[in-house]
């Protein structure tokens, strides 16, 4: 442990931050903001970390376990009965919505970053496409925001880094093949079919599978509570890990895995989500923490004006229209649309693609688009938290109106 001061350090400011958690949650700092700025004020101390950028040895391992648990747990909100039979709010969203906002994104990219190739911009603007409900916290926490939209951003959030993933996966691996010559086109074409079909069908067995044989025993009082809990993590590594194995890719294969989840009971699909999330947040603080101390210092040299305009674009127009698109007929008001544009949050799923990315294609050509990332998230982690609480008192005059 003394050889990794990083983890005892995330350690103490846990334990700190816990002890003083709900009192924060009065104010309008949000443990995203907390963890952020610890990183960036943690660097100025030099971690050896820092000098080594996020391929040092402790960045992947936590990257890849945190995605692969965020995304089994974005899984396992899908409710399949009701995903195509509704014309709900966030099927709008996330069907309509979010291919608006990646087109949206890449286009505007394009005028303000000629020298940056096509394929880094599309990558770009499908990293940050995905939101985070988690910066603004308040907002699907407050009664005096409409439960209908509380409810709408919440599952738009659980949904859409799933739903981006498998094109930022296609982006990047055309990316990787471009820089390996050595690579013929049979073997990207073969390479891609089998992350593309074996991740899915892997996974869905496996979730499907794990998920009857915990409701059956369950049923039968062979599983404890606490073992019922920890299915989570079993079944999202198991699936990530097969699914590698033979081929596909394991972050679908761990996303696919929560959606195809076998069990048929509310309370047990819950305990298992419940309990995923409260491990997810570990890894989560610690991957803000590590956006602070690693991809802010390296990035934040070329922050220019085009990068702050794309950024601030990002974080309205470039959302905000395709919602107010999305959502047009569907009997929300203006005031509402509005609300539920500006609060798509650029967060976690963002910072994990990104360090992906970066682990994989490198930085070197990439420091545009990393610059534009980076700056886009830490804008929505202090611009969202901070808004939260004040723009969810803005129902509290006319709540009669929305209490449907």
């Amino acid at each position: 442990m003394h050889d990794h001061p990083l983890i005892v350090f995330m350690a103490a400011i846990i334990l700190v931050y816990g002890i003083v958690s709900k009192r924060a949650e009065k104010t309008i700092f949000t443990a995203p903001m907390i963890f952020v700025l610890i990183g960036l004020l943690a660097g100025f101390f030099g971690f050896e970390l820092l000098y080594q950028g996020p391929k040092a040895q402790l960045v992947k391992p936590i990257a890849e376990f945190t995605l692969i648990l965020v995304l089994f747990i974005d899984g396992t909100t899908v409710d399949r009965s009701k995903l195509f039979a509704e014309k709900s709010i966030p099927i709008r969203l996330l069907f309509i919505g979010l291919p608006l906002t990646m087109i949206l994104g890449f286009m505007a990219a394009i005028p303000l970053f000629p020298q940056v190739g096509i394929l880094p911009i599309l990558l770009m603007a499908l990293i940050l496409a995905p939101t985070d409900a988690a910066l603004g916290q308040a907002v699907v926490t407050s009664d005096k925001v409409p439960l209908n939209i509380r409810q709408s951003i919440n599952v738009e959030s659980g949904l859409n880094d799933g739903f981006a993933l498998p094109p930022i996966l296609i982006c990047m691996a055309i990316l990787s093949e471009k820089s390996n010559a050595s690579y013929d086109f049979s073997y990207w074409s073969t390479f891609i079919i089998k992350q593309f079909l074996f991740g899915p069908i892997i996974g869905g067995f496996v979730g499907w599978l794990a998920g009857i044989m915990i409701e059956k025993a369950s049923k039968a009082d062979w599983i404890s509570h606490t073992y019922q809990m920890l299915a989570s993590i079993a079944i999202a590594v198991l699936s990530y890990f097969l699914a590698e194995t033979f081929g596909g890719n394991g972050f679908i294969a761990a996303f696919v895995a929560g959606v195809m989840l076998g069990t048929q009971t509310e309370i047990i699909r819950e305990k298992i989500r419940e309990f995923g999330e409260a491990e997810a947040q570990i890894f989560i603080m610690f991957i803000f923490l590590l956006f602070g101390l690693l991809l802010v210092p390296m990035s934040y040299s070329n922050w220019d004006w085009k990068v702050l305009l794309y950024a601030i674009l990002s974080l309205t127009l470039i959302r905000m229209a395709p919602v107010a698109l999305s959502l047009y007929g569907s009997g929300l008001d203006i005031k509402s649309i509005a609300f539920i544009g500006w609060f798509g949050p650029r967060g976690i799923a963002s910072v994990l693609y990104l360090l992906m990315a970066v682990i994989q294609l490198g930085s070197e050509g990439y420091e545009t688009i990393i610059a534009v990332i980076s700056l886009t998230v830490l804008l929505s982690i202090f611009l969202h938290g901070i808004t939260a609480v004040p723009f969810s008192k803005l129902f509290e005059k006319n709540k009669s109106l929305y209490s449907k």
